[in-house]
């Protein structure tokens, strides 16, 4: 049955307020990870008595987060959610639950005190700050070389309140794409190391984070070429995953793993 045009204008609304909670969230993890949240404010905690205990509960929280958020979009999760949801809405729920998880690893972060490094020299620290600044650069401007708005399901409710069909956005490389293939991933790596204050806590949280990032990357290059086909085959064999380089041969062929040719 044809849904009415209050039902879809309800769902359109909700879209528009998870995608503004996302950026509020991303926002806070952004401030989280640059260490720009002043002692005594929200998300803020002083240091953990137990250092080594503090790190494991920290190191569970980035698994918590990273488990859903990977498995939420793998093609087989996605072919049971819908039989709950809508599809239409099938992103805007990840994009929620994941910004929610993301929240949740703030909010309970321990905060552990022993420095790796400290860079006090002025222009070095800039240096690093604007390094900090281009990763997260980066990872936004990456996003509009896809699209955006389909990324964070925002395309999708939109589609549906005109009433109109979803297609999947096509695959383009341009800009970073042409460079590597994980443009947002690259932004992240550079964000979550560019740091002058390297604490025992912003490592955990940026090893965490990195090996995540790396363990996602693999899977979701799987369901691009099961989805892309020889495209995505060619394009991973003549563009590097994280670090630019000079033309020159190809890196090597992406193989599909059996189990990912399954729907």
């Amino acid at each position: 049955m044809k849904s009415s045009v209050l039902q879809r204008l309800f769902v359109f609304t909700f879209g528009v307020t998870v995608y503004f909670f996302f950026l509020a969230v991303f926002l806070v993890f952004v401030a989280f990870v640059g260490d720009f949240i002043p002692p005594g404010w929200p998300f803020s905690a002083a240091p953990a008595t137990d250092p080594w205990r503090a790190a494991s509960a920290d190191f569970l929280l980035i698994v918590v987060f990273g488990v859903p958020h990977s498995l939420m979009a793998r093609h087989w999760f996605k072919a049971w959610l819908t039989q709950w949801i809508p599809a239409y809405l099938e992103r805007t729920v990840y994009v929620l639950v994941s910004s929610l998880l993301l929240l949740l690893v703030i909010w309970q972060w321990q905060p552990i005190g022993p420095e790796i490094w400290h860079v006090d020299a002025p222009l070095v620290r800039y240096a690093i700050y604007a390094l900090f600044a281009l990763g997260w650069t980066i990872t936004f401007v990456a996003t509009f070389l896809t699209d955006h708005f389909d990324l964070f399901g925002l395309r999708q409710v939109f589609l549906h309140l005109l009433g109109r069909a979803y297609t999947p956005p096509k695959f383009t490389h341009r800009f970073l794409y042409r460079a590597v293939r994980h443009p947002m991933m690259l932004g992240m790596f550079i964000a979550l190391w560019a740091t002058p204050v390297m604490t025992l806590s912003h490592l955990v949280l940026a090893i965490g984070m990195s090996l995540y990032i790396m363990i996602g990357v693999r899977l979701e290059e799987q369901g691009l070429l099961r989805d892309l086909g020889e495209g995505y085959r060619h394009y991973h064999a003549r563009t590097p995953m994280f670090v630019p380089r000079p033309a020159g041969r190809p890196l090597g062929t992406l193989q599909v793993r059996p189990e990912s040719k399954q729907a």
